[in-house]
């Protein structure tokens, strides 16, 4: 098959994204012109709850840390300590490039100077997230970084607790119980306070605006783009594992259910050529999905049309399906998994062997999970260090090294009919 024909036949979820943009975008306008007050009266409209503190208070945070599992704690410490030094890693090298004598280019990365970072909340509570955002910015040198979380009404109108004990961990102090697409038109366009412990201005407008979310959220960071810089237009989660006979079934069912866990819309997709390996995974499902403890939402992510088994004449088609597919994440599960992995082209993250589960790069892996969804992996990125870099060059040419190309830019600008240009070069030799 092409790979028109594949992408016309492979399972998608229906997003609904462009019917979000009609339901975001009076949120938009609300948060720009009312600041803080609009964030309130949507709070309470869309979470049931109304925060008295929209930036969670410094004894929170510190409450929270206080309060957090011993056990969660060590996770969380182990994972930004993993994270930490994958994405130290990632940080490019500057370098400068000699043309000729005295004509010298250099390349230089450059941090934005502030940062809004998005956690979801809501079905789950997502600590990992926090690590995810704040590692990479705070690798990549932001000096500026803010997180927003939903308000919970069990949490008195904070987030999660275990989010800001996250938050903490990190030295995050700028923290707001905002959710959904008004916390990225806050992050947007900022805010101005409407109650005393809000001050003047709430919140300042960022540069750019990372994270996962539901609909709503992508929604409102397709309108913002251009405004800010987002990371991606990131969809329900996704996983495709490809895999042989070789592969243990019960594995493979405990990993497709591990993502219809997070959302009724998660795609879970198994390719593989063997019958045999279809009908065991199908039959572990049905031993398994129902003594998970969210079965229900598993069921329908499961039974919709975005989940199916793949079946493929050979490794090789099945190769070509995962790569149409474009998956956020793709498991490889055969005989010869890492030969393989090398020569995948499209995938947010590969998870090559039985022992290398999609939920250890979820936690502890030090891969980031923040990913391309939705077959956006053919030509985006994973979040890293790179969202929140800019490319600057500098030029540098002394007189002789202009001088040496003066007329050749004074030919070139001619034939562009721009002949100003080859005299703000000319000029400088007269």
């Amino acid at each position: 098959m092409t790979r028109t024909q594949l992408l016309g036949v492979l399972p998608r979820p229906e997003i609904g994204v462009d019917e979000a943009v009609q339901a975001v975008t009076p949120i938009l306008a609300d948060v720009r012109a009312r600041g803080a007050a609009a964030l309130r009266d949507l709070s309470e409209r869309l979470d049931g709850v109304r925060p008295e503190h929209l930036r969670v208070p410094a004894s929170a945070l510190e409450a929270a840390l206080a309060g957090v599992d011993r056990q969660v704690r060590a996770g969380l410490e182990e994972a930004i300590r993993r994270v930490r030094a994958v994405h130290a890693a990632q940080v490019p090298a500057e370098h400068s490039t000699q043309l000729a004598p005295g004509a010298v280019v250099r390349q230089r990365w450059v941090p934005v100077q502030r940062v809004g970072l998005y956690v979801p909340g809501g079905r789950a509570v997502y600590p990992s997230s926090v690590i995810m955002n704040v590692v990479a910015a705070q690798e990549a040198g932001v000096p500026g970084l803010a997180v927003a979380s939903p308000p919970q009404k069990d949490s008195g109108g904070l987030p999660h607790p275990t989010i800001l004990a996250a938050c903490a961990l990190l030295g995050v102090d700028e923290v707001y119980a905002v959710g959904g697409a008004q916390a990225v038109g806050m992050f947007a366009y900022g805010a101005q306070g409407s109650e005393p412990q809000d001050g003047d201005v709430l919140c300042e407008p960022v540069d750019v605006v990372t994270g996962p979310g539901n609909v709503y959220v992508t929604a409102a960071k397709r309108l913002v783009r251009g405004v800010v810089g987002i990371d991606a237009e990131a969809g329900p989660t996704e996983i495709a594992v490809l895999a042989d006979g070789t592969a243990d079934p019960g594995h493979v069912a405990l990993d497709l259910i591990s993502q219809a866990e997070h959302d009724p819309m998660a795609a879970s997709v198994l390719v593989t050529p063997s019958v045999e390996l279809a009908g065991a995974v199908e039959a572990r499902l049905s031993d398994l999905v129902s003594s998970t403890k969210h079965s229900a939402r598993v069921m329908q992510a499961l039974g919709g049309p975005q989940s199916a088994v793949v079946l493929v004449d050979d490794l090789e088609q099945g190769l070509a399906v995962v790569d149409a597919y474009g998956a956020e994440h793709l498991e490889i599960q055969t005989e010869g998994a890492a030969a393989l992995a090398e020569r995948v082209r499209s995938a947010g993250a590969i998870f090559v062997g039985p022992w290398s589960p999609v939920s250890l790069g979820d936690y502890m892996a030090g891969s980031n999970h923040v990913l391309p969804t939705g077959g956006s992996a053919h030509f985006s990125s994973g979040l890293g260090v790179h969202a929140y870099l800019k490319s600057v060059q500098v030029v540098e040419y002394t007189r002789d090294a202009l001088g040496e190309l003066a007329e050749r830019i004074v030919a070139v600008a001619n034939d562009e009919d721009l002949p100003a240009h080859g005299e703000a070069v000319r000029g400088r030799f007269v």
